[in-house]
Order: C-alpha cells, then structure tokens, then sequence
C-alpha cells in the first residue's frame, strides 16, 4: 500500500477546491476535541494492524477529511458498539467514522453519502443444503451482530426469522463455525478477511444477496456547524480520490512485515531507545536519590517539631492534672468530717465530679496529641440538631459555671428546621468544649453567651464571655496561629497548653476557622465559622416513626453487658433512678453471655454493651446480636474515648457510643431515642442473670 501521504500526493491535482467560511474556520478553532468514534473491528474498513495501529479504508478517509480542512479530530477507541451509538446519541463523541443508515439511527444522526457499496451474502457451513436465497433461512438460527444496522433491517422486512445477536461479527462467525447457530449475514469482504484470519474452515459463502453494505460518515444532528463544515470537505472530494483510497486496500500486494524496511527501522529504533532509556533511568534514580534526602530532611525538621509540640505539652501536664487532682483528693478528704452539713457534702461531690471530668478532659487530650502527630482522620458527616448539642455542652459546664458564679445563655437564631444540620459530632465538640473550657477558665463571675447563626451559607457559633480578656501581645500571637496555614502550629498562651491548636485542628478538617475578638479586663469572644449543611427531613417519614414510637409498651427491658461489678452496679443505679422510665435489667458478665441472652429472650428492648470483656468482646457481641436481631438498639460503653475507637463500635454494629465513666446526662437523651417518656406507675423488677 502506497503511504498515505504519498497517495495524497498523487491525487492533489485533481482535488475540488474547499472553502470554509469564516464562522466555520472560527468553530475549528474554539474546538480542539471533536471527537471520532472508532470501532476498530470491521476489516478491511477499520481494524487493528499488526503494529497495533488503527487501519483501513476509512482511517484513510479520515487523513483525506482532515488534511482538506487543517483540523486534526480527537479519536476514541471503542470495544462495545452498542456503548459508541449511544456516547454519539449522547453527543459525548461528535461523529461516527463508519456506520450504515436505518431509520432508527435517523432519529439522532445526520447521514452523509456512503463512500461504497459492498454486497452481502449468506455464510453457513459445509454441507448445509440451504442459503442460495434468503428466503431458505425462514426457519433457519440466523445470528447477527447487536445493534449493527443488518440487524434492524432484517428485523422490520422478515418478521418471521428466528434471529439472535452476538457482541460482533467474529463473536457470531466463530460459533457458526463451532455448529452453534445455522446462518449469517454480512458483507463479503469482512466474512473473507475473518475466514482467512481466523481459520474458520467449517463455513462457505453462498452466493450474494438483495442486500448491501453502504456504510458512510455520520454526526449527532445537534451539531449544526460542524454539519457545515463536513458537507463542504465531503463535496470537494472527488470521486478519484475516493476509488484511490478503496483501491489501495483492494488490490495491494501484502508484504511480510519482517522483509519492510519499516521493521529493521523499528529494531534500530527500539535499540537506540533501550540505550535512552538506560541514561534516563539513571538520571531517575539520581533525582529520586535527591528528592529522598529532602523529604527525609523535611520529615527530621516536622519530627523535630512534634517531638517540641508534645515537650510543650508535657511540660504542662503537672500542672494540668495537679490542679484538679489536688480538688479530687483534697475534697474526698473533707468527706469524711463528721460534721458536714448534707449541702457541703453535696457541694463537694459536685465538685469532685466537675474536677474528675476536667481531669478525663486532659487525658482526652492527651490522646488527641496523638491522633494529631498521626494525621489518622475521616470526616464522618451525622445528623444532628444543634441546640441540642449546645444545651448538652452548657450543662457539662454548668457545675463549673455555678463555682464561679457564671451564668450561661444560649442565643438561637435559628429556625427549628435549620437547627438541623450535617456535622461531624464528635470534632465539633472537642472546638467548642475548647472555647467554652477557655471562657470558664478566665471568666471568675459574670457571664458566657453562645450565640448561633447563618451568615452567607456558613453557620457562626459564637462564645463570648466577660473574663479578664488578653492582652495584645498574647491576642495579635494567637490571632497569627489561628490564622496560619502550618500544620504545626502550636497556640502558646499562659495555661492554655495545646487546647486551642486541637481546636484549630479540628476547624480546619471540617473546613471551618477560628478567629478571635479581645479587650483586656473586658471578656474574649471566639467565632467558629463552618459551611452550612442543612438536613431534608421527609414529613411522612418522620410522622410513620412518631406513630411506631407510640406503639411500644411502658416497661422496657434492658441487657447490661459489663464484667465489672462496680461498673454493673453504676449503670444498674443510674437506670433505676430515671423516674421518666420502669426498666427491667438483666446482666451479661461476657459477651458470649450477651449473646445468649439475646438469642433467648426476644423481648430485650436494648443493650448496653462494654467493649472490653472476657471470652468474646463487645465487637464481636454486637456482631452476632445484630445479625439474629438488626432493629435492637445496643449502646456501647467504654473507657476508649478516641474517634477511631468510637468509629470501630459503630462499624461493629452499635447503635451509638458513651464513654465510661457514664454521664446520666448523657446517656438519657439518648435513651430518649429509643423509649418514649413516660411516669413510671408501678415498682422496678430488676433480674440478674
């Protein structure tokens, strides 16, 4: 076959002259991706060639289009015919190279004039005795190719034959062959080419048919420039240049690709790049070499800096965990006069809680240090409603708040429906317990006001308090670490320790910012500012939920899992003294324990599951109960505090988390979810098994 460009050569003088207008030049220009569809199995016409390239007639009809109008088209290769008609219908490719007309395809594509015409005939095996017409094939298997034009042609004109599709021609060509089915259809020069191919020495050609393959160029009808511009460049082709192109396949002589001097070309070219590709790998390992050492650098400089970000915070510890242990143990000590009056001794142990709590607030940080030096986070987007979550954060802090004479309100300026949102829970309240710890901490009376609401798509919580402020040499520094982008930042502030850089943290990975307003001796106000994720809440949902709530019976019955009878004992008298319930609990001392009772006794409304037992775990435990029992609430109740610790229960299967020690005030709104509230009308039954 001459080469293209030689056979372009030869036929130039007999070229029509193209004109395109300046709208249409204007259109090429704009648009560098038009796209071809090529489906590469229809030999002679397009096929993959030995070197792997995309050939045949219509590849070269292509060169011939594109050397007329100076445009080069985007090609996209396709394996699934079925996949390219509908990319094209989609207009996701603009123009298929070669297709036949029927009208199902006129719907979308507009039609050009077929460069050929190519007969079909019948193929069937050797020794078949039918297929000299197609009417001998009326009760014929006849296999076709799926959604190629023969198809829905033979369709509407021979209603009766028994047809059936394959993926392509040598898909239907190769289980003829095998005896699968009696008949095909197609055109000549393909069967031909895929007999020779593929030795398919079972099958004959009979003699051709009524029918013809004209397959031509084809775009997607919303395309109205292009239309243009493809009608022009096909009419200046001149029917010469068409027959040279049809000709050069036809009637060529095939050499071996081993006797051209393209293949001792490519052995020399494949040699000569070997010997590149030695130098360029070794110019590779010297730049990784460099790139290695400065990242090794780069990670000595951030490890220097985390080992100073937890010196820092070591360097506090004492005094952080001094403080409230010395609350603890002094006022445990005074317990124990005989001569306490019952409201020093209930002030006491309110105090002593509130010192314990800020005592396990530490320790939490302490492991949030640890997931920050680590980088381990995963945004978990929950449903949650933010008044509730302030109310639940002023009452953690409201026995604080009464030791320092600190009154505590909640400015809400929210609708109901926008108290709604999408939150990741468990990073927003480690922020704003941060802001609201600071603002108690510096704030010896007056008050603390969280404010909350909308401003341009972002959700504002403020936290303002009438402390004793800072000054501007420590407010302008914790402005700047606010604001900074590093990744160690380190927020350094007289008895703050590390709080607010694990606030900082956390803002920044659920996309929000911190920023600070300050007067000294005047109060402090910190602003969270994070995007605003409302919940659509379908009304029928709800209404149906609302109704199968109040169905439930008043008594509920709960498993408590735990193997430490302190434990047992504590969350046993927490339950019993909810006066809004009548609960009935049982006792699991493992979790194999808890599994049986849940398998025996299906009027178990909830469990409450320790993570941390012997013989079989609460994952486990939750595991085996919700496959026997999906819809059974289990609470899991543990002293691993951590976010990939909580993520773990609730991959496990568990419903929702409380950290032990167990807060009432947190666990009853959350058995609020589960029960309706009621006044208990009769005594408690309490079963240990």
């Amino acid at each position: 076959m001459l080469p293209i460009f030689t056979l372009f050569f030869v036929i130039s003088s007999c070229t029509k002259p193209l004109v395109l207008g300046d709208q249409e030049k204007k259109f090429l220009h704009q648009n560098d991706s038009i796209t071809v569809a090529i489906y590469p199995y229809y030999p002679p016409y397009q096929f993959v060639n030995e070197q792997n390239e995309i050939d045949g007639i219509f590849i070269d009809y292509l060169k011939l289009i594109e050397q007329k109008i100076g445009y080069k088209f985007q090609t996209k290769r396709y394996n699934d015919w079925s996949k390219l008609l509908q990319d094209v219908k989609d207009n996701k490719a603009q123009c298929i190279l070669e297709i036949q007309e029927t009208e199902e395809r006129k719907s979308y594509l507009k039609f050009y004039a077929p460069l050929f015409k190519s007969p079909h005939v019948i193929v069937t095996r050797k020794g078949a005795r039918f297929g000299d017409d197609i009417e001998s094939l009326n009760n014929k298997m006849i296999v076709l190719p799926e959604d190629y034009a023969i198809t829905e042609n033979l369709r509407k004109t021979y209603t009766d034959f028994n047809i059936v599709t394959n993926k392509d021609e040598l898909t239907c060509l190769t289980k003829l062959n095998s005896g699968e089915y009696d008949a095909y259809i197609g055109p000549k020069a393909l069967v031909n080419y895929y007999i020779r191919l593929k030795k398919l020495d079972n099958l004959k050609i009979k003699p051709g048919i009524n029918l013809n393959y004209k397959p031509g160029l084809a775009i997607n009808k919303k395309n109205t420039v292009l239309d243009g511009i493809i009608s022009k460049t096909l009419a200046s082709i001149t029917k010469e240049e068409k027959e040279s192109i049809i000709n050069s396949w036809y009637y060529s002589n095939v050499i071996p690709f081993y006797r051209t001097p393209k293949f001792w070309i490519l052995i020399s070219l494949i040699t000569l790049l070997s010997f590149i590709a030695v130098i360029a790998f070794n110019s590779y390992l010297k730049f990784k070499i460099k790139q290695k050492t400065k990242e090794l650098i780069i990670a000595k400089d951030i490890a220097e800096e985390s080992n100073r970000l937890k010196t820092n915070f070591i360097n506090n510890i004492p005094q952080e965990i001094r403080t409230p242990m010395n609350g603890i143990i002094g006022l445990s000590e005074f317990l124990n006069a005989e001569d306490l009056t019952s409201e020093e001794r209930q002030k006491y142990t309110q105090m002593i809680i509130g010192n314990s709590k800020e005592l396990l607030s530490i320790i939490d940080n302490i492991l949030e240090i640890s997931q920050l030096q680590t980088k381990r986070f995963t945004l978990r987007l929950v449903e949650i409603n933010l008044r509730n979550v302030l109310q639940s954060l002023v009452s953690n802090y409201s026995i604080k708040g009464e030791e320092k004479n600190i009154e505590f309100f909640i400015e809400n300026n929210l609708t109901n429906s926008q108290n709604l949102v999408w939150m990741d829970r468990p990073k927003l309240n480690k922020i704003l317990n941060v802001l609201v710890d600071n603002s108690v901490k510096y704030t010896n009376n007056g008050s603390i006001t969280i404010s909350y609401t909308l401003k341009d798509n972002f959700l504002l919580i403020s936290i303002k308090d009438t402390g004793i402020g800072i000054n501007e040499k420590n407010k302008n520094r914790i402005k700047e670490s606010l604001a900074s982008n590093s990744e160690n930042t380190v927020v350094e502030y007289d008895g703050m320790g590390l709080g607010l850089t694990i606030a900082k943290k956390n803002a920044d990975f659920i996309g929000g910012q911190i920023t600070l307003l300050s007067e000294k001796n005047k109060g402090s106000t910190f602003t969270l500012k994070v995007p605003f994720n409302p919940v659509t809440k379908n009304k029928t949902n709800k209404d149906s939920s609302k109704d199968k709530n109040l169905l439930k019976t008043e008594k509920h019955i709960i498993l408590i899992a735990e193997d430490g009878e302190t434990n047992f004992l504590f969350l046993k008298t927490i339950l019993t003294k909810m006066n809004d319930y009548d609960f009935t609990i049982y006792r699991a001392k493992n979790g194999q324990e808890a599994v049986t009772i849940c398998q025996e006794n299906d009027n178990i409304d909830l469990v409450l599951m320790d993570i941390k037992m012997p013989i079989m775990d609460g994952y486990d435990a939750t595991s085996y109960i919700k496959k026997m029992r999906p819809d059974l609430p289990v609470i899991a109740q543990t002293a691993y505090s951590i976010e990939e610790d909580v993520q773990k229960a609730l991959d496990a299967g568990c419903d929702d988390f409380v950290s032990k020690p167990v807060d009432r005030k947190i666990l009853k709104p959350i058995l609020n979810k589960y029960f309706p509230v009621f006044k208990k009308n009769r005594n408690k039954t309490i079963n240990s098994k």
